[in-house]
């Protein structure tokens, strides 16, 4: 009976289940490796973010917006982790083929690993330090695959000879030689191991010398020669729920292409305004401290936002007028764009009279008098209100390309986005939160509604089927910022709905068409379904 059952386990153990665990194994060693020394040489893009930025750059545009519309700014978590699951898979298939296969499977997972590091390379924000990972990161998981290899009969390997292709196993006939059972099990769980610990460590370390290098970056905004006004105490409208009218910069929403912030260097960061002017020129960091700063308020609006959600957010800007920058290049007559460049490849297209009229269109270097942070840019990032975010506030910019629409295209253009894409009049109700439950009488609505560039002149608000009525506004800081609402709304007990909408200062009213993002903002109405009791 004995027998019998070590007989069962062996065959369940065999040579294939093996290689599928030690290519596992490699596949997560190779991942987690190269992560962590990445990070601790300092280094930005790994073969795990690569492929995770090869795909958005891949990934129809209708994919990307359903992963934004499900996942939100955790997107980019799912992304890695479902990289992460395929190699895995792709890992163990490789792994089982080294019984039978193991030409074929070592050459793949060599070509494999090529691949990513070709893919490393080609980075724009990449350099020496991430290609040394990724080369080290290969050959750890291409070691570990290799050790799965069996080894030639003594009397094959005595010949001289290549042994014959093996035959069906036997479980009577002693084990092909090659590595135990036990040494396999000790050898994929210490890969797996420091593998996952590579991972853990990589993301710690970038977390944490993020915060390190954030600390160090603290440098002292210079005084700007244009402030900010303070914001009135009427601008809020004193209600809990409502979100402040200030946003803090690590509350932020982030959208972006990047999987990991950007580490620039701002001493060796430099920003080259040139494309169709007459006098093109670079400018360092140092030098954009000694200009002319200004600050503004701003409220910034992700395309992505659904009807009623929360990408968007105020602060106080400090930076350089781009219209400074472009009256010192000249652009040409025929010039009607601009393409900001980032340091990770990202472009976007801005029409050139935003950012040379009187609107508050910046080369931003703080948020609400701290410096920008990794996540958020830094060094020097784009604003430019009454556009959406995907064609006005580039991170991590280090080029200005005076152009044409007609000649250049941005990196979400391509993929069927507005080119200009102007902020509509929208409106959201923070309070109350829909399917909350609340007292019968009279409740309190409130939330938030703008118009960047334009402002808001009313909001109403309508319960159930009922007659649209006046909210009370909060007082307005500028037409570029958002705007606080509240109204008293008598309900009796029973299930309701609040509906909202919004009307600009030029008249223009909220539509209540619903519509996806694709190309230019989602549009509807935000109602809002409760109980009162």
């Amino acid at each position: 009976m004995g027998q019998h059952q070590q007989r069962r386990f062996t065959v369940g153990f065999g040579p294939r289940t093996r290689g599928v665990l030690l290519g596992m194994a490699a596949v997560l060693l190779l991942f987690g490796a190269a992560d962590a020394l990445t990070r601790v040489l300092g280094g930005t893009t790994s073969p795990l973010t690569a492929v995770g930025l090869l795909l958005i750059r891949l990934l129809p545009s209708d994919l990307v917006k359903l992963a934004i519309d499900l996942f939100g700014e955790a997107d980019k978590i799912v992304l890695i982790l479902s990289v992460g699951a395929g190699g895995l898979v792709l890992g163990g298939v490789l792994g089982g083929l080294l019984h039978r296969r193991r030409r074929t499977a070592v050459t793949v997972f060599a070509l494999i690993g090529a691949g990513l590091v070709a893919l490393v390379a080609l980075r724009p924000e990449s350099g020496p330090r991430d290609l040394i990972a990724a080369v080290l990161g290969v050959f750890l998981g291409a070691a570990v695959l290799a050790l799965g290899i069996p080894r030639k009969p003594r009397k094959s390997r005595d010949a001289g000879l290549e042994p014959a292709e093996p035959a069906p196993a036997d479980p009577t006939e002693p084990p092909e030689p090659g590595l135990r059972r036990r040494t396999v099990l000790i050898l994929a769980g210490a890969s797996a191991l420091i593998g996952t610990a590579g991972l853990a460590v990589g993301q710690t370390v970038a977390t944490v010398g993020r915060g390190a290098v954030d600390a160090a970056r603290r440098f002292v905004l210079p005084t700007p020669v244009v402030t900010a006004a303070a914001v009135p105490a009427a601008a809020e409208v004193g209600v809990d729920g409502v979100a402040p009218f200030t946003t803090a910069q690590a509350d932020l929403y982030r959208i972006d292409t990047a999987l990991v912030p950007p580490a620039v260097d701002s001493e060796t960061w430099e920003l080259r305004v040139d494309g169709l002017v007459e006098e093109p020129f670079t400018l360092s960091f140092a030098e954009l401290l000694e200009e002319p700063l200004e600050e503004h308020r701003i409220t910034l609006t992700c395309v992505s936002n659904p009807v009623g959600g929360d990408l968007l957010g105020t602060g106080v800007w400090t930076g350089l007028p781009v219209r400074t920058l472009l009256a010192r290049a000249r652009p040409h007559p025929e010039a009607d764009m601009v393409l900001s460049h980032s340091v990770d490849g990202f472009t976007a297209s801005t029409p050139l009279e935003a950012m040379t009229d009187d609107r508050a269109s910046l080369v931003a270097i703080g948020m609400n008098g701290e410096p920008l942070t990794a996540e958020h840019g830094y060094p020097v990032r784009l604003i430019v209100p009454g556009l959406y975010g995907f064609v006005s506030a580039t991170k991590w910019v280090t080029r200005i390309e005076v152009t044409r629409f007609d000649r250049a295209e941005a990196y979400w253009t391509r993929r069927g986005w507005d080119a200009r894409a102007p902020i509509l009049v929208s409106s959201r109700i923070d309070v109350p939160g829909g399917l909350d439950v609340v007292d019968a009488g009279d409740i309190i609505v409130a939330g938030s509604a703008w118009s960047q560039g334009v402002g808001i002149a009313s909001v109403q608000v309508r319960l159930d089927d009922g007659d649209w009525t006046d909210a009370e506004l909060g007082a307005e800081v500028n037409v570029d910022t958002w705007r606080q609402w509240r109204l008293a709304v008598p309900v009796e007990a029973g299930r309701h709905a609040l509906t909202v909408r919004a009307i600009g200062r030029d008249g223009t009213v909220q539509t209540a068409e619903r519509r996806d993002p694709i190309p230019n903002s989602a549009t509807g109405h935000h109602r809002v379904e409760f109980r009162a009791e």
